[in-house]
């Protein structure tokens, strides 16, 4: 079990991490508030590519995790990774307000209230005509990125926001319910690992598509708000993830206090100056 919180807590430190480099990557190439086919000179930001790889050790370590703690639990620690972007933000310009500061504080209570009524343990195996559902929801991710890419307003990087936490709540539902076969080549077999990489794939796109349109807290906190609430909801009642007895009002409190605080920071967010200049400076 404690395993399991080192790997939630390791997977939102280095999400946050990677979605700051992400951003910072996407405004050195000169994308940020573009087209979508100005994506295309992220490829010559090395640390666009580094937040990428930091967001992949994240992911290994929330997929690990979730093989041991209710997804309600370890999504709620995933987005409290928007305390961590706005930290680093801080210290390369951001003036993210007391009133943030506040509710990430409100949204760490709820962490602790979470995780004193979680109750270790596996996931229920989902029906196999279920299992395939979730490899087609990036379709679903990729539509809709598709279509709120061409809008350039603030509530375009929202929408793109709320896809992306589909998407990676649809990722954290299949590696909840991953059975992992004996044989290494049979993995390839599996649908959860496809519906992990393709509608991985396709949140990273809306993420990118949302970086251009807003700053990396507001879009984080709206992307692992969507991905705490939807993914709570599927775990409570699909997979029999579990309560403590006489700790159910823990869990809603902390549910409502980590989605609270998460909402009122990207509230903030959005009223802070993101930290271009200063950023560009320190990583060239």
């Amino acid at each position: 079990m404690i395993v399991g919180y080192i790997l939630a807590l390791l997977a939102a430190l280095a999400s946050g991490s990677g979605s700051v480099l992400e951003s910072i990557g996407v405004r050195r190439a000169g994308a940020y508030g573009g087209s979508a086919l100005d994506l295309v000179h992220v490829r010559r930001q090395w640390i666009y590519f580094l937040g990428i790889g930091v967001d992949l050790v994240g992911f290994a370590c929330a997929a690990a995790a979730l093989q041991r703690l209710p997804l309600f639990l370890v999504q709620s620690v995933l987005a409290f990774s928007v305390g961590v972007t706005a930290t680093i933000s801080a210290f390369m310009g951001t003036r993210l307000a007391a009133q943030g500061w506040a509710a990430l504080g409100v949204g760490a209570v709820g962490l602790v209230l979470l995780g004193l009524s979680a109750q270790p343990g596996p996931a229920k195996v989902l029906p196999s005509a279920w299992r395939w559902v979730l490899p087609a929801m990036a379709l679903v991710v990729g539509a809709i990125a598709w279509y709120f890419r061409r809008f350039d307003r603030p509530w375009a990087a929202q929408v793109l926001g709320f896809a992306t936490g589909v998407g990676f709540s649809v990722v954290g539902v299949s590696a909840r319910t991953l059975e992992l076969p004996s044989s290494g080549w049979a993995i390839l077999a599996e649908p959860a690992v496809w519906a992990m990489i393709l509608n991985g794939l396709a949140a990273a796109v809306a993420f990118a598509l949302a970086l251009q349109k807003g700053g990396a807290t507001a879009v984080n906190a709206i992307m692992f708000t969507t991905n705490t609430a939807l993914s709570s909801v599927i775990g409570l009642v699909f997979l029999d993830d579990r309560v403590r007895d006489g700790f159910t009002t823990f869990t809603v409190a902390g549910l409502i206090l980590a989605m609270s605080g998460a909402i009122v920071t990207a509230h903030y967010a959005t009223q802070a100056t993101e930290p271009v200049r200063t950023a560009e400076r320190a990583y060239r």
